[in-house]
């Protein structure tokens, strides 16, 4: 049965703020006048969210899917495991924890129906710590001007995607990847606008500043060769700068005679010079391992099960064709 929305919603270790979730989405997706789904993909939750949110299917089953994992694999691949699901003209990606307020996603449903196919927001006055902000911003602008996807608060899971956007991305079979910027790149119009942001309702942040830095590698090698290409331009850079110390010092011992005032200095450029290529050496690695991932195939992530109401035909070749595509990394 096709419905004109679907909020998809990842969940991991949300159990204390459910019940507000709870409390505010229905009601803010009631106040729409149009058909709706709500699908939650439970990422490997070590709580008690997977009784919580069977216990919201059981309440409100004719507008509620969930989606459960058999293990923890990731927000991305939670929401891609949503849009496999979804049936509706338009979905919404939410954050879980009320840091995106269910009662914008109407502004999203509107800019949507201008004729945009993508829509993402930005948020008005952020709740982050000052560190989280300012380095979100730096990595904003670097990626844009790598990836030149044009993303301005890559933070903000509130997002809405036209059926279109969807189908292409379902298409894909990355194993890494960053969703909002495969979408944009798929839209044929995207566009932004701005949403309230309020301080997280429970729980604590699951992105650590590792997770922050391998969402940004993710993001920039997954769209990019910019920094491939970069660094093969300093390093020609630098071999020629060897090249022109070299013949300098070789220059001076003929002419001067040797001399050991400059061995630390010496030092000092090898070291330089040792470190850009480790450095390399990391970059080119991070795209193997990209390409040693793609190509063994396996899934992405596994679909323990899917709680849905409807027993009809075409939801169970629905959930077979879900169940097929799944991937573990």
């Amino acid at each position: 049965m096709k419905r004109e929305l679907s909020v998809v919603i990842p969940i991991y270790n949300e159990e204390a703020g459910l019940a507000k979730l709870f409390a505010r989405l229905y009601p803010a997706l009631d106040a729409l006048d149009m058909s709706y789904e709500i699908i939650f993909v439970n990422d490997g939750s070590r709580d008690k969210s997977v009784s919580i949110l069977a216990e919201q299917f059981r309440h409100r089953p004719d507008v509620t899917r969930v989606v459960l994992f058999n293990g923890n694999y990731g927000q991305h691949m939670a929401i891609l495991a949503g849009f496999e699901a979804t049936r509706g003209e338009i979905t919404v990606t939410l954050d879980a924890d009320l840091q995106n307020p269910p009662e914008e996603i109407h502004k999203l449903i509107t800019k949507m129906r201008e004729g945009y196919d993508y829509v993402g927001s930005i948020r008005r006055v952020r709740q982050d710590s000052a560190w989280r902000t300012i380095a979100s911003k730096l990595m904003n602008r670097l990626r844009e001007r790598i990836t030149n996807i044009s993303i301005t608060d890559q933070g903000n899971m509130l997002r809405a995607y036209g059926r279109n956007v969807i189908d292409l991305v379902n298409q894909c079979g990355e194993v890494n990847t960053f969703v909002p910027a495969l979408a944009y790149k798929f839209a044929r119009s995207p566009t932004e606008i701005v949403v309230e942001h309020e301080e997280r309702s429970a729980g604590e942040s699951k992105y650590s500043l590792y997770s922050l830095i391998r969402l940004n590698f993710d993001l920039v090698t997954g769209f990019s060769l910019v920094p491939l290409q970069a660094f093969s331009m300093a390093g020609m850079v630098l071999a020629l700068g060897s090249a022109a110390l070299v013949i300098f010092l070789l220059l001076r011992r003929l002419f001067l005679g040797a001399e050991a005032e400059g061995l630390f200095t010496l030092f000092a450029i090898n070291f330089f010079l040792m470190g850009v290529i480790l450095f390399g050496i990391g970059l080119v690695g991070e795209y193997v391992g990209r390409i040693l991932q793609q190509v063994r195939a396996r899934p992405r992530y596994v679909v323990q099960t899917i709680l849905q109401h409807e027993a009809g035909k075409d939801d169970n070749l629905l959930a077979d064709a879900v169940e097929k595509r799944q991937v573990i990394r």
